[in-house]
């Protein structure tokens, strides 16, 4: 489980967000999870209005839910939001540096130069990756490593030769 959020609307939205420990959850997966939680939900009955079911995977750029996500994707882009104002500012982007004790380390931009805070883990209000190459590499690399992605599988990917010339016939 990565996350779970009730969002309100005009009609809620159930979000379970969930993964694999080894990461590659598929559409047949959440489908399964989409029935298990479904069937509990229609006995216990926990919520009082109406809501929808939402369940997906985390995506590429995941949310960072957990003090370890943010060791395991150390090096990485991310935008990190905190519940209350920090030195005035209550978002910040930049790339993790793990954590040190309870607090989430990321390098950031200020006034020019390249400086490493720490905000403390339970002040964070949303974390989460920002799309980069880099990360669809690792993903890909990740998946690739998993078997998720058999290369066989697909065509090969011909290119042209751009630099030179074009023969006459």
């Amino acid at each position: 489980m990565v996350r779970v959020r009730l969002q309100g609307g005009r009609t809620a939205t159930l979000q379970i967000m969930a993964d694999r420990p080894e990461g590659g959850i598929v559409v047949d997966d959440c489908a399964k999870i989409s029935t298990a939680v479904s069937a509990v939900l229609d006995v216990e009955d926990p919520i009082e209005d109406n809501y929808h079911l939402e369940v997906s995977s985390p995506g590429i750029d995941r949310p960072l839910t957990r003090l370890k996500d943010f060791d395991i994707w150390e090096g990485y882009e991310a935008k990190i939001e905190t519940s209350e104002p920090i030195d005035g500012r209550k978002r910040f982007k930049g790339i993790v540096r793990g954590t040190e004790g309870d607090e989430v380390l990321i390098e950031i931009e200020e006034k020019g130069e390249q400086v490493t805070i720490g905000l403390q883990f339970d002040w964070l209000s949303d974390a989460k990756l920002v799309l980069t190459d880099e990360l669809i590499d690792e993903m890909l690399r990740q998946k690739k490593a998993s078997g998720a992605i058999d290369e066989d599988q697909f065509d090969e990917i011909e290119t042209e030769d751009t630099d030179s010339p074009d023969e006459e016939t």
